[in-house]
């Protein structure tokens, strides 16, 4: 089992999410935005960051593929759950648990786009610069990361450690020799 490593703790993350929700309550107050969590990875953030709100919302989610079970993007974008809720003349924030290489996001942001919502915006708990592979703004950030292989707080390798508190890196990555 490969060693993990605390790099935020629950009460950082906590701090981080309270930021982001005074944010976003700053700017959507009175527009009742559409949050559309990518799942599987954002939903911890997610209903940390709607109780933080306190603001009039709706959710809906999407579920995209771009890894299957490894642990490099494929860099082809599969889209395994769509969205019910129209989101043309909505105010949208995608929330993420991570930006990666930027691939699969941008991919969904741009579909989004063509569906005219009235302003489109990127949540994202974490960034790895180090790994960008196409420019993407990220609207609310909680922390840059270095090229680690980050799980917990609803992040996984291979299903595995999403139920961690804090956000923690593997000194190996999970199925490596």
């Amino acid at each position: 089992m490969p060693e993990v490593k605390v790099m935020f703790t629950r009460e950082e993350v906590g701090r981080a999410v309270e930021r982001l929700a005074t944010d976003i309550r700053r700017d959507y107050r009175g527009k009742n935005p559409l949050l559309v969590g990518i799942l599987k990875g954002s939903f911890v953030l997610l209903a940390d960051l709607v109780r933080s709100l306190n603001i009039p919302l709706e959710l809906d989610f999407a579920k995209l593929s771009s890894y299957g079970c490894a642990t490099e993007t494929s860099g082809k974008v599969r889209v395994l759950y769509r969205l019910t809720t129209p989101v043309k003349g909505r105010h949208v924030i995608v929330i993420e648990d991570i930006i990666d290489t930027g691939l699969t996001v941008s991919c969904f942001l741009e579909a989004l786009r063509r569906r005219k919502p009235a302003s489109l915006k990127l949540c994202a708990l974490l960034e790895k610069p180090a790994r960008r592979r196409t420019p993407i703004t990220i609207d609310y950030l909680g922390f840059s990361v270095p090229d680690k292989f980050i799980v917990g707080y609803g992040l996984d390798c291979d299903e595995k450690y999403r139920y961690l508190p804090d956000v923690c890196y593997l000194e190996e990555v999970c199925g490596a020799p």
